[in-house]
């Protein structure tokens, strides 16, 4: 969840490291820090945001050719300048992005052996842990390296010490970590958007990976101390892709990419191509060839995108469909099956929870797998057998906008080839249907035009505690999306209900304060639909409808309706998300919140 930077360079890194951690703030930003060695280690922490270090940095006149930065999301000690990273021990310091699992007992052995402990955090017990290796060897690689063997759970560090000026040490297992490789230096952070700045030239590093960084080279190694070649990847992302430009805040320039980002991912059946298998990978006939159902494992969003996924796939492939959250999957007895295609989606491709499951699937015997991602290089990627790239562009925004659509585009080419290659896809469905995806992306910017119609009504959340979502089929998933996105950025507590299980509970919560906003596409479920809203309306709540042209539900007291500009079918929940996310957005604004970084969360869940 955190983000680290580390670089050596000819130049002054100081402004490299700041501003590095200014686009890893989406990763976590309770406390910040950087270490520097200029003759002597240099330590600065501060308990909030970025610009608060870099004040600090401003004041001190601060400057060095060697140094560690890290962007702080609390997990081991409450956010305060001394659980800020990095952390020291006897000239050494340390940055840490992960979870130690086995930190108590490394902790204990440790006070036995009389280090003093200052922080509540996992991270000085790698500090301090490093110190004690290099006592019985003063190469600091090494050191670094014995340490990590000794680590249980995910990391990607960066260590620095006073007595070695000349080189940074860094390692990963379970946490993403990249080296960027410069004209004038050599760099590492946890995402390439923080690299951008001094260089495109990318080497992203495996589990288990060890890596030395000096001004003008590095070296690669493995655990056991074996070295090895990692390729390096020319970045195709620019410095503009991750830049407000005229937007306020992340969040509302990648709602309004969504056109874009949703034509990127559908360039592939431009131009009058069709579906084909080959789209997921060069294997894909052979891994889809016989399977017999699919199971989906995400969290949060991504899962939303699953939930969806379900109803195409059996409505159109007629394969049934399991959607698991990836949290929970592997700590229950399943009953695995190796014609099952597995379908794992997240916007980073590192979530850890996403991720482990995945390796749990695969260690019960089920090898047909499939990454839905927006980050080609991620560990989740690699994992997998096909893979399917979103091309979203960077996400910045802490709650997933972009992402989402792409990744319900990307289900839907799924869903096309699994049925074409079942039989169950006539020409006729199949240019229709890909007519529909061609013209998404213009569909989506329609909808973007009802933003002034969406901000009235937003003016109406910002007092309210509470709201209540409402969808059925394929659209209770975006009603669980809009409640979430409620959720994470305006603070106003929001559930989402399938319509048809109002009187099973819900209903108890209705009243005048209580909004309750429905997504209401022109479907074979609209007059059950329309029952379930006139159950709100007879207990005095006040409705929000977002209405396809020709639903017929005509606007009144109490009863507010917004006309989508056109049904879309089956791809219907893309369009119906997009007012969804504005008005999340335009309630925040109104009550004032940190819209790209709402408090307690980050963007990237790479710890369980």
């Amino acid at each position: 969840m955190c983000g680290i930077v580390t670089a050596i360079a000819t130049n002054n890194v100081v402004p490299v490291l700041l501003e590095g951690l200014r686009k890893l703030e989406y990763r976590g930003y309770d406390s910040a820090g950087l270490a520097v060695l200029a003759g002597e280690l240099t330590r600065l922490r501060s308990c909030g945001r970025v610009a608060e270090l870099a004040s600090l940095a401003d004041a001190r006149q601060l400057s060095a050719h060697i140094g560690i930065a890290h962007t702080r999301w609390a997990t081991h000690g409450v956010p305060s300048e001394r659980n800020a990273h990095p952390h020291i021990s006897g000239g050494l310091a340390v940055v840490h992005n992960g979870i130690i699992e086995n930190f108590e007992s490394i902790k204990a052995d440790l006070q036995g052996k009389g280090y003093v402990f200052e922080s509540e955090t996992d991270t000085e017990a790698i500090a301090h842990l490093v110190h004690y290796k290099l006592q019985g060897n003063t190469d600091l690689f090494e050191a670094v390296r014995q340490a990590t063997v000794d680590l249980v759970g995910a990391y990607a560090i960066g260590v620095v010490a006073e007595a070695d000026p000349f080189r940074v040490i860094v390692a990963r297992r379970g946490s993403p970590l990249l080296l960027g490789i410069g004209e004038d230096g050599m760099y590492a952070a946890s995402d390439t958007a923080a690299l951008l700045q001094v260089t495109r030239k990318i080497v992203y590093l495996e589990d288990g990976d060890l890596a030395e960084l000096r001004r003008d080279s590095y070296i690669v190694i493995r655990s056991d101390g074996s070295p090895v070649e990692r390729e390096v990847h020319i970045s195709s992302l620019s410095a503009d892709a991750v830049e407000l430009g005229k937007f306020r805040h992340y969040m509302q320039k990648e709602i309004f990419e969504q056109p874009q980002a949703l034509a990127q991912t559908l360039e592939l059946i431009a131009g009058g191509a069709g579906i084909t298998p080959q789209h997921f990978g060069a294997r894909a006939g052979e891994v889809f060839d016989g399977v017999r159902r699919v199971l989906v494992l995400a969290c949060g969003t991504s899962y939303h995108a699953g939930l969806v996924a379900r109803y195409w796939i059996e409505s159109i492939a007629k394969l049934p469909v399991t959607v698991e959250i990836a949290s929970e999957y592997r700590y229950r007895e399943s009953v695995p099956d190796a014609d099952t295609l597995v379908v794992v989606i997240s916007q980073s491709g590192e979530t850890a929870d996403t991720l482990a499951a995945l390796k749990h699937a695969k260690s019960l015997g089920m090898q047909r797998t499939l990454a839905i991602c927006n980050v080609p290089e991620s560990a989740i990627v690699r994992e997998t057998a096909l893979r399917f790239i979103t091309r979203a562009g960077p996400e910045i925004g802490v709650a997933s906008t972009k992402a989402f659509t792409t990744q319900l585009a990307a289900f839907a080419l799924l869903t096309l080839a699994l049925a074409k290659i079942n039989g169950r896809l006539s020409a006729e469905d199949e240019e229709r249907r890909l007519a529909a995806l061609r013209h998404l992306p213009v569909a989506v910017q329609k909808v973007l035009e009802l933003e002034p119609e969406i901000e009235q009504w937003a003016q109406r959340f910002a007092g309210k505690e509470h709201a209540l979502f409402l969808g059925r089929g394929s659209h209770w998933p975006i009603a669980m999306e809009g409640a979430l996105k409620l959720k994470e950025i305006s603070y106003i507590h929001a559930e989402a209900y399938a319509a048809g299980e109002l009187k099973h509970g819900p209903l108890a919560l209705v009243d005048k304060d209580m909004p309750v906003i429905a997504v209401s596409p022109a479907d074979e479920l609209l007059e059950k639909l329309k029952s379930n809203l006139q159950e709100v309306r007879a207990r005095g709540g006040e409705l929000y409808v977002f209405a396809d042209a020709g639903s017929e539900i005509p606007e009144s007291e109490g009863v507010h309706i917004l006309h989508m500009p056109e049904h879309y079918g089956m791809l219907s929940p893309v369009l119906h998300v997009i007012p969804l996310q504005l008005l999340s957005y335009h309630a925040a604004l109104v009550k004032g919140t940190d819209v790209d970084k709402p408090r307690n969360l980050a963007k990237s869940v790479t710890v369980e």
